[in-house]
């Protein structure tokens, strides 16, 4: 909005936004009780003069502004916009499931020719099995080629077979190292 319209009042609500997300930085890796008490501290007092500058800021502007436009989707979703504040387990945005899901996005096109129903499920799987690794800290490859060579040599027993899920898989090589050290 900023960039489209210069104006100062966007610029003014980046840097109130900026300010939120500075506070959820220093937070970042806390427990959920120490993060919720923070945000009503510091962050509930910034949102509430956000909205209360949003709602006097939309007075005086034309209804047909596209920065009016704007302020009406921030107060028609401020609910779900400061969730965040009253729950510590929430996270101030949804950038970490939008990049979790990112390769899913990418990947619905290359799965159109995945040739059949049968390829579609295979490449589903596989995808899924990556991610997951993806999302655990690990190496998708390293993991995959570990996980296919246990079940492919028989190591890994049928009812085994939740070892190999990608947390656990991770937790029993840390623990390999831990005793060759």
């Amino acid at each position: 909005m900023h960039k489209t319209t210069n104006s100062p009042f966007a610029a003014e609500v980046i840097e109130r936004i900026a300010a939120v997300y500075a506070i959820e930085e220093r937070i970042r890796g806390l427990g959920a009780g120490e993060r919720r008490a923070a945000r009503q501290a510091e962050t509930k007092p910034l949102m509430e003069a956000l909205k209360a500058r949003l709602i006097a800021v939309k007075d005086g502007i034309s209804r047909r502004s596209t920065l009016i436009k704007a302020i009406d989707y921030m107060l028609e979703r401020w609910q779900g916009l400061t969730a965040f504040l009253d729950d510590g387990r929430l996270e101030a945005d949804t950038n970490t499931v939008e990049r979790s899901i990112r390769p899913i996005a990418i990947g619905k096109k290359n799965s159109l020719f995945s040739g059949d129903e049968g390829g579609g499920e295979t490449w589903s799987i596989l995808s899924s099995l990556l991610n997951t690794a993806k999302l655990n800290g690990l190496d998708p490859e390293a993991y995959l080629v570990d996980v296919l060579e246990r079940m492919v040599s028989g190591a890994a027993k049928a009812n085994q077979l939740h070892e190999l899920l990608a947390w656990n898989w991770k937790a029993a090589r840390e623990a390999e190292k831990r005793a060759v050290a």
